[in-house]
This record gives C-alpha cells, sequence and structure tokens, in this order.
C-alpha cells in the first residue's frame, strides 16, 4: 500500500450530494454511495471527519426572500445538517464503520455536543466523526465551519467533495473551454471570486495554512488517489 499523504483529513460534502439527481430529498441510495467512499479509505488508515451541508433539505435564502429573520433561516438551515448527519452515520455503521456524530447546537438525545478534544479522541480510536449544525451560530456557512473544525482537529487537509474535478475559470459545464486550474494560492482564489468554497472559509484556511482540495467525489479514484498523493483535483494553498 502506498504511503498516504495525509492521515488526518476533513471532508466537506454539500447537502445536495444526499438528493440524488434532483438535489433535494434524502435519497438513502445516495447516502451509501457516500458511506462507501469514506469507509474505503477509513480502512486505508485515513482519520476521517466530515461536515455535510443542508441545501436538499432548506435554503435560507427562501426564506430570506419573504423577509424572514436571517438568524432563523440560519438555525433552520443548521437543523437540516443534523438529520443529513444522521443519515451518512447510519449508512456507515450499516457498512461496519463506527460513526460518532457531534452537534454544534446540543441536542444529547440524538448527538454528543461537539468538545473538540474529545472529537480528536474519536478520530484517534478509528471512528469516523461527523460535524453537524455548523459553527453553531447564524451568519456563518457550513464551508466556514469545514475550516473552524478542520483547523481545531489538525486535518492536514479540507477535501471539498463536488461533482467536477477540479477548479475552472469559468463553469465548464455551460463552457467546454474552461481551463482547470491544478494548484492555486488562496489570494488567487480569492481574487477571481471563485464560488467552490466561500470566502470568509478560504481566509480562515490561508491564515493556517491548511490546504484545500477540491475534486470529484463520485469519480471513484479521485480521492483514494489524492490522499496516496497522486495529483487529482485542485489544490489551494499557500504556494
Amino acid at each position: 500500500m502506498a504511503e498516504l499523504k495525509y492521515k488526518r483529513i476533513l471532508l466537506k460534502l454539500s447537502g445536495e450530494a444526499l438528493g440524488g439527481e434532483s438535489g433535494f430529498g434524502i435519497d438513502v441510495d445516495e447516502a451509501e454511495s457516500i458511506a462507501s467512499r469514506i469507509k474505503e479509505i477509513h480502512e486505508m488508515g485515513v482519520e476521517v471527519a466530515v461536515v455535510i451541508g443542508g441545501g436538499n433539505l432548506w435554503r435560507g435564502k427562501q426564506g430570506l426572500e419573504h423577509g424572514m429573520d436571517r438568524a432563523t433561516a440560519d438555525y433552520m438551515g443548521m437543523l437540516g445538517t443534523v438529520m443529513n448527519a444522521l443519515t451518512v452515520m447510519d449508512a456507515l455503521e450499516r457498512a461496519g464503520v463506527y460513526t460518532r456524530v457531534m452537534s454544534a447546537i446540543e441536542m444529547r438525545a440524538i448527538a454528543e455536543p461537539y468538545i473538540r478534544r474529545r472529537a480528536i479522541r474519536h478520530l484517534e480510536k478509528g471512528r469516523v466523526v461527523i460535524f453537524s449544525a455548523g459553527t453553531g451560530n447564524p451568519y456563518f456557512s457550513t464551508d466556514t465551519a469545514a475550516a473552524l473544525r478542520a483547523t481545531e482537529i489538525g486535518a492536514g487537509v479540507i477535501i471539498k467533495a463536488t461533482k467536477v474535478d477540479g477548479v475552472y475559470d469559468s463553469d465548464p459545464k455551460k463552457n467546454p473551454t474552461a481551463n482547470k486550474f491544478d494548484k492555486m494560492t488562496y489570494i488567487d482564489f480569492l481574487n477571481r471570486r471563485l464560488t467552490v468554497m466561500d470566502s470568509t472559509a478560504v481566509t480562515l484556511c490561508m491564515e493556517n495554512n491548511l490546504p484545500i482540495l477540491v475534486l470529484n467525489y463520485w469519480d471513484k479514484k479521485a480521492l483514494v488517489g489524492a490522499l496516496r498523493g497522486e495529483e487529482i483535483g485542485t489544490l489551494v494553498s499557500g504556494q
């Protein structure tokens, strides 16, 4: 087995990843597909933490368009991420992978409260840890939650799971001549105003020198290859 490039990672998934073709609701088949890829890298010896969004269940923008309070809309989105976390946890445990869900909003009946040292201990014991409810605060995205948790647990990289094979200078689905970046700096990413990850999250990664790897999660070879050191996707870093 090839030596691992990253021993501990944080995997950032969108809520839409659980939504199937429509991107809405929870598709259990998609949850099992997500879990199978996590299991594969877990069995390689990678310590895996996960942050998943809630956009398949609730879009705060819809509420805001009707005058809903922003904080209320954001809290509703956080609750959606807990539902998604439980879905992925169930799929992982049915696949034989011990998993813990931790929530930034306390709800002891279904999830552990987020405690940094406990999360690290779970990872050291070989459990997959799913961080839910974002940062526990409105006005922050799950991308920012991923950057924060990855920094707190000492992850070697954030892997941003998408349906394209990296970062492009324009939408490759709309522009067949779009150019893909193999590597780019945080500053270049921010200056280009790319929407793959929000600017607050990228700035936090820049301040803590935490690399971001954007890849196609649904390419069966991409995740394993990247962890073995192959040049896959787009690496956003300080160099």
